[in-house]
């Protein structure tokens, strides 16, 4: 078991990893690959104390170095899912599951915009997993919303279980689906519900009746991603100790609202971090 989970992979990220391992703490820092922060494309950053002219993609070498050097352990995926289960937390990264004492939320600005009736029916036909969820579905109409091509692979694996797979794309193109995948170009506008579950999804052409929808995200909304979080609209509500009103769960970064600058961020991270070992300790002596 983890110590501390870190879900993100930029500055708040690193530097809470960064400060749990300075106080020994077993530490895994699980996010997308260092190019999918909005940081690793900034031409110039002339504001970060002591480091002036220097680019978005130096700066974040410069402290992913810092971490690893630190025993920092590292997982490149998706977080789909973090489970209250009494005295820790349980986090799906992908189907594999990993069991971690606190959480640190720095998943940064959610670029992902949820659509009517999404969160309202999460669990009642709404997943964000269908490697997870998807047996409950066997021989029933499931539809995929993906932003990226990782839907793909959900939709095929459904297409093997289910009566009758759609694929909506927000993306461009399509690697590789299944034939009995039927693809359909529309945006997504609501999630319609009869009797407390899903019922169908409306689109900006036609409502397409089905049992299930699976949304294939780029970046979790935080609420969905650990329920009961939370939030003031898209920001993750925390105190000053960066605590959310969840216990052993903290929030640092972007994730926690303006401004949205790195210092900002990386002393958010280090708060974060202290107050989750401070709370651990804690729990060692009760």
């Amino acid at each position: 078991m983890l110590d501390v989970a870190i879900i993100g992979g930029g500055p708040a990220a690193l530097s809470a990893a960064l400060n749990c391992r300075q106080r020994n703490k077993t530490v895994c820092v699980f996010g997308r690959s260092l190019d999918s922060s909005l940081l690793f494309t900034a031409e110039k950053v002339d504001n970060y104390l002591g480091m002036p002219d220097v680019n978005g993609e130096e700066l974040l070498n410069h402290f992913y170095a810092h971490a690893v050097k630190k025993g920092v352990e590292f997982q490149e995926c998706r977080v789909t899912q973090i489970l209250n289960v009494g005295e820790h937390y349980m986090i799906n990264a992908e189907n594999n599951f990993i069991e971690a004492k606190a959480i640190i939320l720095a998943t940064g600005l959610s670029k992902s915009k949820g659509i009517a009736g999404e969160i309202d029916y999460l669990g009642k036909g709404v997943s964000y997993c269908a490697t997870c969820d998807g047996m409950l579905y066997r021989n029933k109409k499931v539809v995929v919303v993906s932003e990226n091509e990782e839907g793909e692979a959900e939709a095929n694996f459904l297409a093997d279980i289910c009566k009758e797979v759609s694929y909506i794309p927000l993306y461009k193109n399509i690697t590789f689906l299944k034939d009995n995948v039927k693809v359909i170009n529309a945006a997504p506008k609501a999630v319609v519900g009869a009797e407390d579950k899903v019922a169908a999804l409306e689109t900006d052409r036609e409502t397409v009746s089905c049992d299930g929808i699976f949304f294939a995200k780029n970046t979790m909304p935080p609420d969905s991603l650990l329920f009961g979080l939370k939030t003031d609209g898209k920001n993750i509500e925390v105190d000053r100790r960066m605590a959310t009103n969840l216990p052993r769960v903290y929030a640092a970064g972007d994730c926690t609202g303006a401004p949205y600058q790195i210092a900002k961020a990386v002393g958010e991270g280090l708060v974060a971090a202290l107050s989750a070992v401070s709370d651990i300790d804690k729990m060692k002596n009760v």
